[in-house]
């Protein structure tokens, strides 16, 4: 008997057809010598910290990190996943050979390896079925070429390094935020992917919010009803645009060159899932997940190809195959497709290239037609999308002719630029309404081009001269865009960088941020948590998210860049060029390092570096600059901030660490923490009080982090049956929706969420000065563990008006007196400096050595 497993039951009923295998039972088909059983997506995971060690239940900084000798696996106990993974343990366990037949790529091969080891059946034969399409010649040839399980072993490795390595990393990097913060009330989801995703929308965000326009001017001139701009740079200054004006007013312009070439612009290449999610984004507003989930539905209906790839090529395999695709699709597309010679289609290296195929080539259509398919539906619109890219490949290029004159005033040099199409070639596919692709190297959809400086042009002769009209022209720089789903999967495509080039965009694929299946989980993980919300097509960052990024001391746990590496390690894994256990401990290195980073200890031996160039900070008399200030060097930092003056610690902290982690307070009321950003800005972000879980639709209480005030909509309330984690393992709704993927899975952080207080191990600050026992920290206070005891020593949390932290009270527990703490408030309402000390174990005031004329001074007793 042949067991076969396939991951969705949909897929066990095509596979279970085709075999013959037609008699339904509990959980799987029989017939013909086939069992045709299948999964609902993960029915295993990784154990939790508390499945090793029950004393981890509770959250302590002393507990981490934590990383087990061997990952074990449990059950997911939601829903039916127990039932069908009995069945399936029973099949196994009477088979004769088992054939992996769950989806085709990472995460599907680690569904099936879990499940295989936990029923104990590593030692059956086994084959591997791998599918890029469910239509039945697909289906047939699979069976065809069914290769030992073992040959896919390398595949496995990554898949279980993925799942294991944002395991170590999110449960750590979350345990360790959320104790280290615990007063915030917040369980702060740190992932291994989703925090440096989150960072760059954060860091763009902060590029608008603190942007100021500059004002420039331009120098144009117009003749013949053709606009010429200076060939030089920009004016930062009116006059120096007004004096070269004066030059050119009333001399007559002059034509010394014009050059014709030739611009070919091939057709855009076929899907890849990213390319689609980009695309029908930008086109429709659609979101990542509503394209994949799309996609996906017409994968299982035999509409288009497997469409969790990488791949914008075709195999050498696909030639054969191909015209008969487009013929059974001229039903749909007849005057399109009859554009074609299907006998003799032009297959390009952008169409065929093996070397650019992994484990599936591009998305493409199967040739089956739709049925019921509503139109303007989500579904609709991508199957119309990925028919009309396989029959734009085949089209001609769009020729345009590209034509630069040159032309001077009194030896003051002027360009302009225009553009005839000479033949639209592949663009006539693109009604200009539909506004078509949009990526560099393919062409607007446009067919008259669509640059701003393109321009329809008369035929001009050099040696003409001739009447103009010059002016100037004031502009102002602008901010750049908000992130959206399509920017910013481009963004994560290649690790942040900005690279538009299709060549260097293809090298980036190896170190991008995730995968084409994980991306769209990452986006909707973090708007799940309330990190970011939608604003029309905008992805913007919420309070909590620019906390969370804040807060996070570790710059590699934020950097893209080493993200990406992260991932090309992986992708060495998969092919066989590194050892997973290599990159496991380099992993578990990168983990002790993230829980450490917070414990390093300000330097009072300097200040700090200046956060845009690098140099050394020095102090000057009404605040701190760079010490490359006469090399240009803009950067300064004022010692007065929104009512506050900072100290020389704080000066310290915010150079060294970026932030000032003891809250001020602000307006009398609200309690922010000031973040000095790469850009030299000072900013405050709200300090989050009072909330648990991760999102509520009090999220963004406070300024908003795009404007410094006005409101702001909620993010979505995380959604029931949802693991704390940060991706849904390869990014794909399951059987069973509300099914955490928690597996291989689970996704990165933890899933023994606390919900009280009780659930943290007490933070320790020091010894009572009255009887010794252990001081800790408390829901309003540092107080007294020996109070049972009737000790009623306690450090408040608020003093003043003014938020005492976890660092203060260690310090004033240690040394007996604090560190100058700024913000306090009198009754009377002004503003004073102080330190505090311990007097016969009472918190008082210390003004010693501070200038009592100016600060209020009453109110000594703390």
């Amino acid at each position: 008997m042949k067991v076969v497993l396939a991951e969705k039951p949909s897929v066990a009923r095509e596979l279970a057809s085709f075999l013959g295998a037609s008699s339904r039972r509990e959980g799987y088909f029989e017939g013909k010598g086939y069992q045709v059983t299948w999964a609902l997506g993960h029915l295993t995971t990784l154990k939790e910290p508390h499945d090793y060690d029950p004393a981890l239940k509770k959250w302590s900084l002393a507990a981490l990190p934590f990383v087990p000798e061997r990952f074990g696996i449990k059950p997911i106990e939601e829903g039916g996943a127990r039932k069908q993974l009995a069945v399936i343990r029973r099949l196994f366990r009477e088979a004769d050979e088992l054939v992996c037949a769950t989806d085709a790529g990472r995460e599907g091969e680690l569904i099936f390896r879990y499940i295989q080891e936990f029923v104990g059946c590593t030692g059956k034969p086994a084959r591997r079925l791998w599918l890029s399409s469910l239509t039945e010649s697909a289906i047939r040839e699979a069976f065809r070429r069914l290769r030992p399980l073992s040959e896919y072993d390398d595949l496995y490795a990554a898949a279980r390094s993925r799942g294991e390595a944002d395991w170590v990393v999110g449960l750590n990097a979350t345990r360790y935020y959320t104790v280290s913060h615990r007063a915030t009330g917040v369980l702060w989801s740190v992932g291994r992917v989703q925090t440096p995703v989150l960072a760059m929308i954060v860091r763009r965000d902060d590029e608008i919010r603190t942007f100021r326009p500059e004002s420039f001017w331009e120098l144009l001139t117009r003749s013949r009803d053709v606009v010429f701009k200076f060939a030089g740079d920009r004016f930062a200054r009116e006059e120096d645009a007004q004096e070269l004006l004066g030059r050119v007013m009333g001399r007559p312009f002059e034509i010394n060159d014009v050059r014709t070439k030739p611009e070919r612009v091939p057709p855009p290449q076929l899907y890849d899932l990213t390319e689609l999610q980009r695309d029908m984004n930008r086109r429709y507003g659609l979101s990542a997940d509503a394209t994949l989930k799309a996609a996906q539905s017409l994968y299982e209906d035999k509409l288009i190809t497997y469409p969790r790839t990488d791949s914008r090529h075709l195999g050498p395999d696909m030639k054969e195959q191909i015209p008969d695709i487009l013929e059974s699709l001229r039903a749909l597309r007849p005057t399109e497709i009859d554009r074609l010679d299907l006998t003799a289609l032009p297959f390009t290296g952008r169409i065929i290239n093996a070397a650019r195929v992994r484990d599936h080539h591009a998305i493409i259509p199967t040739g089956k037609l739709p049925g019921n398919t509503a139109a303007g539906s989500a579904s609709a619109k991508i199957f119309d999308a990925v028919v009309t890219r396989l029959i734009a490949a085949f089209y001609p290029p769009c020729v345009k002719e590209v034509t630069t004159v040159d032309g001077t005033s009194n030896e003051v040099p002027f360009r302009a630029r225009g553009v005839r199409v000479i033949d639209p070639g592949w663009t006539v596919l693109y009604p200009r309404k539909d506004d078509g692709p949009k990526e560099k190297g393919d062409a607007a959809a446009d067919p008259a081009g669509g640059r701003e400086d393109e321009q329809e042009l008369p035929a001009f002769r050099p040696g003409e001269t001739g009447p103009h009209e010059p002016f100037v022209r004031r502009g102002e720089t602008t901010p750049p865009r908000p992130y959206t789903e399509n920017t910013l999967l481009g963004a994560m495509e290649t690790a942040g960088k900005l690279v538009e080039e299709e060549a260097l965009r293809e090298a980036m694929k190896e170190r991008g941020l995730g995968t084409p299946a994980t991306r769209a989980a990452i986006i909707e993980t973090l708007l799940d948590r309330g990190y970011i919300t939608r604003e029309k097509k905008s992805l913007i960052a919420t309070d909590l998210g620019r906390y969370l990024v804040a807060i996070v001391q570790d710059r590699a746990l934020k950097s893209p860049e080493l993200t990406g590496e992260w991932e090309a390690r992986l992708r060495q894994v998969e092919s066989g060029q590194l050892d997973r256990h290599e990159f496991m401990d380099g992993i578990v290195r990168y983990t002790e390092d993230i829980v450490g980073s917070g414990g390093a200890a300000i330097d009072a031996t300097r200040l700090g570096n200046c956060p845009r160039c690098g140099r050394p900070v020095i102090e000057g008399k009404r605040g701190y600059g760079c010490s490359g200030w006469r090399d240009g060097c803009p950067f300064v930092l004022w010692r007065e901030y929104r009512g506050h003056t900072l100290g020389e610690e704080q000066i310290r902290e915010l150079l060294q660490r970026r932030v000032i982690l003891e809250p001020l307070v602000i307006d009398g009321a609200s309690e922010v923490i000031v973040q000095l950003l790469d850009s030299g800005v000072l900013t405050d972000v709200p300090v989050p009080v009072g909330r648990t879980g991760y999102s509520s639709g009090k999220a963004n209480a406070g300024r908003t982090s795009r404007r410094e005030s006005g409101a702001r909509k909620s993010p979505r309330a995380r959604k029931k049956g949802s693991a704390d984690a940060e991706t849904d393992g390869e990014g794909r709704q399951d059987a069973r929706p509300r099914r955490s993927r928690a597996a291989g899975g689970k996704k990165d952080a933890v899933a023994d969420r606390p919900e009280p207080a009780d659930r943290f191990e007490p933070v320790k600050l020091g010894k009572c000065p009255l009887c010794g026992s252990e001081v800790v920290e408390q829901a309003r206070s540092f107080g007294c563990t020996g109070w049972k005891n009737g000790c009623k020593f306690a450090i408040w949390k608020t003093i003043a008006g003014k938020s005492i932290g976890v660092r203060s009270a260690r310090e004033l527990l240690r040394d007996g007196r604090s560190a100058v703490l700024r913000g306090f408030q009198s009754k009377t309402g002004r503003r004073f400096d102080a330190r505090l000390k311990l007097d016969a174990g009472e918190v008082r005031f210390d003004f010693e050595g501070l200038d009592r004329r100016s600060p209020h001074r009453g109110d000594d007793d703390a």
